[in-house]
């Protein structure tokens, strides 16, 4: 029968499956964002995440099985926007090295001290007993920051613009650098606001003279 064909087939041309649509995904997330950042993983509920997200419950739970996935993935995206925007960073001025890493660090410091960062940090760390392995992949998995330095390094170094026996350990000794103590102190609260442009750019520079003076080309 006809009706019965129809039954039978799969979904129109176009339609996504349940849980397909990455704008649906992406709304849902947003509003968890929002939700997460202003009370905490604790305090937010799945109807507070519903309300801010503008959709049913339902929908909330085709794309995510709990609150600690939602999470997960919330996180998950925030990391891989920053790392887009520091890889874009190191990449902007590739025939200049000093430069390169001068604009990352800027573009770490600022964005490792914004307010917004730091309680996601401060999230993200009160959850470790409960979530062990959304912590090690924040701060350990293979698409890290430390990486996207790592990455940077090796093509300077195979291109002979640096000279570099542990690449690893340097593109730590330059986040190290750059970081400054700023992070620390934000994220412990000894320092209450963001640190200015003007220490930053101090902080950055300084990082930048001292790193190439260690593994700049050697002169013959």
């Amino acid at each position: 029968m006809k009706g019965e064909g129809c039954l039978l087939e799969g979904p129109s041309p176009g339609r996504r499956a349940a849980g397909e649509d990455p704008a649906k995904r992406e709304q849902i997330i947003e509003g968890a964002k929002r939700v997460f950042m202003s009370v905490g993983f604790d305090a937010a509920s799945m109807n507070d995440i519903t309300r801010e997200a503008g959709v049913s419950k339902g929908t909330i739970y085709v794309y995510f099985e709990n609150k600690e996935d939602l999470f997960s993935a919330m996180i998950e995206r925030q990391r891989a926007l920053f790392l887009a925007s520091v890889r874009t960073a190191l990449a902007e001025h590739e025939d200049a090295i000093e430069t390169s890493l001068y604009k990352f660090g800027v573009h770490f410091v600022t964005h490792m001290t914004d307010e917004k960062v730091i309680n996601a940090m401060r999230t993200v760390l009160g959850v470790r007993d409960r979530m062990p392995a959304l912590c090690q992949r924040f701060f350990k998995g293979p698409e890290n920051l430390r990486a996207v330095v790592r990455e940077f390094l090796e093509y300077n170094v195979a291109t002979g613009s640096l000279n570099i026996d542990d690449i690893d350990l340097a593109a730590g000794q330059f986040l190290d650098l750059s970081s400054g103590s700023f992070f620390k102190l934000r994220l412990f609260g000894t320092m209450e606001t963001a640190p200015p442009p003007e220490e930053i750019d101090r902080v950055i520079s300084g990082a930048v003279r001292v790193f190439m003076a260690a593994y700049g080309p050697r002169r013959t």
